[in-house]
């Protein structure tokens, strides 16, 4: 029996927090995970066209062995300057890796490309991330919207808006994990031109409106439909958390199995023209035996938490009504048809 935690975010792993800030203006936004204590965290990225800070660091061989946030964030390669106003928000709370007198956050980050969604972004000689990532940890909290927020705020999927999502699922051991995804897929999620979820199987309590599968699959529903426009314009970026404590190693394992989770949500994915990445991070509050079986029970499930919120993202988001280019939401077009 498959049960998520009280809140079915994130969040529901002890001591982590999340903030979300956007410019509606803009047309874009900053998501940032923070934790209570220092977090052990690892990346696995898929995607041909990635955008990431600190991300060598946290390969198994690398020498850091904490981070203090992560950061998920919309505006291409000038998103980046996210991370850093997350730095400064925590280093004027003394928060950051220790080196002889000096203490510096560690603030890995991924980013998505939202730049041609009809957002204004002739903003001078300086971005606005820094101000949204520092707007983003000021409103840190265990309870987060979804959907068109933060990271997501302007992402989209090849037919529909995309967005924030976000899972939860407690083992029948114990042991917590999450997910928090922004997503901005070449692909789809849904199928065919239908209200049904390709992560259908794995919904729990109706989280994403409770459609199931098609009762009948046409060839059409399996035609790969991938978004218009030159070049790589898409990323699903994500998070998921565990408070198993687990090493790099075992956490990049995680990380790698979690991208199945994408499979069962997006498709296609992991294409060259998406920047398709995964972290993986332990709060390290719960201390078990982690063998090889057990390493990969927690990879499945958190394969099949990201799946979930995944949908989520999708279910969850609204449009932007004033640009008719732009992509309709799931909720517009099928929250009130019944399922085909």
């Amino acid at each position: 029996m498959h049960r998520t935690g009280p809140s079915n975010l994130i969040t529901d792993v002890p001591g982590l927090s999340v903030g979300n800030a956007h410019d509606a203006r803009l047309r874009s936004g900053v998501t940032v995970l923070l934790a209570d204590a220092p977090m052990t965290a690892s990346i696995d990225v898929r995607g041909g066209a990635p955008g990431t800070r600190e991300s060598h660091a946290l390969e198994p061989d690398g020498a850091i062995d904490e981070v203090h946030a992560v950061v998920l964030s919309g505006g291409s390669a000038f998103g980046l300057d996210a991370a850093t106003g997350v730095q400064s928000w925590l280093r004027e709370r003394g928060i950051g890796f220790s080196v002889g007198g000096a203490r510096v956050p560690i603030v890995p980050q991924a980013i998505l490309f939202d730049l041609l969604n009809g957002g204004d972004t002739d903003w001078g000689n300086s971005t606005p991330y820094q101000r949204l990532a520092r707007e983003a940890c000021d409103a840190a909290s265990t309870d987060f919207a979804l959907g068109t927020a933060g990271a997501g705020y302007g992402a989209s999927t090849a037919n529909l808006k995309g967005g924030l999502g976000s899972a939860s699922e407690v083992t029948q051991d114990g042991a917590t994990l999450g997910a928090l995804i922004a997503v901005n897929a070449a692909g789809v999620v849904n199928i065919g031109e239908g209200p049904h979820f390709w992560a259908a199987p794995f919904e729990i309590g109706g989280e994403y409106g409770a459609r199931g599968w098609p009762t009948k699959f046409s060839p059409a529903d399996l035609d790969i439909r991938m978004k218009a426009g030159p070049g790589p314009q898409n990323s699903s970026i994500a998070i998921v958390a565990t408070d198993v404590r687990l090493d790099k190693a075992q956490l990049r394992r995680l990380a790698i199995m979690a991208h199945t989770g994408l499979a069962r949500a997006i498709y296609p994915v992991n294409t060259p023209i998406d920047g398709d990445v995964i972290f993986a991070v332990s709060t390290c509050r719960r201390d078990a035996e982690v063998d090889y079986m057990s390493l990969a029970r927690l990879g499945s499930a958190c394969a099949n938490v990201l799946a979930r919120a995944t949908a989520r993202g999708v279910f969850e988001a609204a449009a932007f009504e004033d640009e008719p280019r732009y992509k309709p939401a799931w909720r517009d077009l099928h929250a009130a048809k019944g399922a085909r």
